[in-house]
Order: C-alpha cells, then sequence, then structure tokens
C-alpha cells in the first residue's frame, strides 16, 4: 500500500536501473531517455548516478528537473580512503556534494575502492583490509564526513559494495562500530549486503540509528551459488543477471521497509537494480514500472513524492 505519512520511506530510482555504470557509454541509454522515463515509471525521486551522466552545470540539471518533475535525493562518489589520502577523496566528494547541495539534497553515497581484477578474471592484491589499512580507512571516513556536515551541512551515507573490502554483515559491523554516527552512516544497499548473506533486516535492527539511506536491490540466489563457488567477476555476474527484478529474487522488500521506516521516518528508498549493459534500450522503463507496481503491494507504506 502507499501512504503519505511523513513515516513512510520516499521511495525513488536511480540511473543504475537504466544500466548506466558510467558517465558516457554508448551502451547505456542517454541521459535525456532516463529523465523522460522516471516520471513515466511513477517516480519523482533520482540520484545524480556516475557524476558527470546528468550534466555538472547546476543551472542545467535544475532545469531538466523541474521539467520532468524530478527531485534530487543524491550524489555517488568512489574513494579509497584505506590509502590514507584524505584530500584527494575530499577534492572527488566535494566537488559531487557541491552540486547535490546546490539542488537541494543532503545525501552524499560514498562506496569503496573495490578489487582489481586482471584480464582473465582473477583478483588482483588482497581482497580484505590490513589492520593499519582499516584503522586508517575508518578514520578516513570520519574526516570526510565531518567536513561534508561542517562545511555543507550533508551527510555522508556509506554503501558497501560487492568485491570490495566492505562487503559482508561482519564488515558492514565493523565500519559502523569503528566510526563515528554523526559523520558516517549506511546506505544500506540491501541487494550488495545480500551478494554476501547479509541479512538487511537483521543490520536495521541492530543499528537503527545507522541505517540513513537504502538502496533496494535484490539477487538471484541460485545463481549467486554458482557466482560465489565459481568466483565469477561481479560484473559478469550483472551481465548475467544476478541482480533481478523483484519480486524475483531476495530480499522481500516489504519487512526491511516497515523497519526502516521505524529506524528512520521519511528516509529515502531508491530502487537501483544492477544491469550493465543493456541490450534494449527498451527494457529499463518496463521493469521500472513493474518495480512500483510491485512496491505498492509489498505491504509497507511508501510515499513516491
Amino acid at each position: 500500500m502507499t501512504a503519505g505519512d511523513a513515516a513512510a520511506p520516499r521511495v525513488g530510482i536511480a540511473p543504475d536501473s537504466w544500466g548506466v555504470w558510467n558517465a558516457e557509454d554508448p551502451v547505456q541509454p542517454p541521459a535525456a531517455q532516463y529523465l523522460r522515463e522516471v516520471g513515466e515509471a511513477g517516480f519523482h525521486y533520482t540520484e545524480l548516478g556516475p557524476f558527470g551522466y546528468l550534466g555538472t552545470d547546476v543551472a542545467r540539471l535544475r532545469d531538466d528537473f523541474a521539467r520532468h518533475d524530478l527531485a534530487l535525493s543524491a550524489g555517488t562518489v568512489f574513494t579509497a580512503l584505506h590509502a590514507g589520502d584524505v584530500e584527494r577523496a575530499w577534492v572527488d566528494v566535494r566537488e559531487v556534494a557541491q552540486v547535490v547541495h546546490a539542488l537541494g539534497a543532503e545525501h552524499v553515497v560514498v562506496i569503496p575502492q573495490l578489487w582489481d581484477r586482471a584480464a582473465d578474471g582473477t583478483v588482483q592484491g588482497d581482497r580484505a583490509f590490513s589492520a593499519d589499512e582499516w584503522s586508517t580507512f575508518l578514520a578516513g571516513h570520519d574526516e570526510i564526513g565531518r567536513r561534508l556536515f561542517e562545511e555543507l551541512g550533508m551527510r555522508q551515507q556509506f554503501h558497501s559494495h560487492a568485491e570490495s573490502p566492505i562487503g559482508s554483515y561482519r564488515e558492514v559491523v565493523r565500519l559502523l562500530e569503528g566510526t563515528d554516527e554523526r559523520y558516517v552512516n549506511l546506505c544500506l544497499d540491501t541487494g550488495h549486503l545480500a551478494y554476501y548473506a547479509g541479512d538487511s533486516v537483521r543490520l536495521i535492527r541492530a543499528f537503527p540509528s545507522r541505517i540513513g539511506y537504502l538502496h533496494l536491490k535484490q539477487v538471484e540466489p541460485d545463481l549467486l551459488a554458482d557466482v560465489l563457488k565459481n568466483d565469477i567477476p561481479f560484473a559478469e555476474a550483472v551481465r548475467d543477471g544476478v541482480m533481478v527484478e523483484p519480486p524475483l529474487g531476495v530480499p522481500e522488500y516489504g519487512s526491511l521497509l516497515a523497519e526502516a521506516a521505524i529506524a528512520n521516518p521519511g528516509l529515502f528508498a531508491i530502487v537501483e537494480q544492477d544491469m550493465y549493459p543493456v541490450a534494449d534500450f527498451a527494457q529499463p522503463l518496463e521493469i521500472a514500472r513493474r518495480t512500483r507496481a510491485y512496491i505498492e503491494t509489498c505491504g509497507a507504506p511508501v510515499r513516491f513524492r
């Protein structure tokens, strides 16, 4: 069901659900198509996607959003704070944050650097942080979050990710327990947590004050089992359909949306189905429409505006 209750999560959608992974890429739909079709699918809130995909000129973005009756929820940026260069990371984060702030949103979703894979698919380097890297990583995110909050009044929402050192439930807990909740909270991506068998409802109940934002995503568990057993690269798994439209995968959205509404009334819950590359540019709109219909009937109060 839908609800106008202010506690209900505000559901939107992101360019990732149109197969957008890069600022420019011929195998993904153009920005004009995305902006038009978000509203056609029944959504009002959007993210920026990869920085530059929708453009970086604030005046033009403001006009584009107004023309299509859209509002911004967040921007996204990758960092490598385990390496210790806070100033370099801050340049990238601040560039995105300034655009997001100018467009009236307050969240920056920050994703850690992913594993490197060679051309043959083998992982290069370590899959996990050393003790020193953990210490540097946690302190760096506290500092980035402090600057975001004190300089711009914005919130850092950390996004765990498949094929990164922060992917499992225990790794996410270590992140939360090792950072200051004034400056670091969680963009809980339900699909990426489920990628390593993490339970989103359990995490919300365990750390209700740290759930600042949601990415709604499902994984297909039988394919995922093959992916993990055979160490299939994440990009290949996505191409093969490991991130699937609801209700064909896990987790189920109803209970987690209900728990999220209790933990953080009115938080953003943004649909973000990894589906790169898109073979048929007409496909994302139809999936987005079906996803919205599913969310309306999954049993939790939500609002789309």
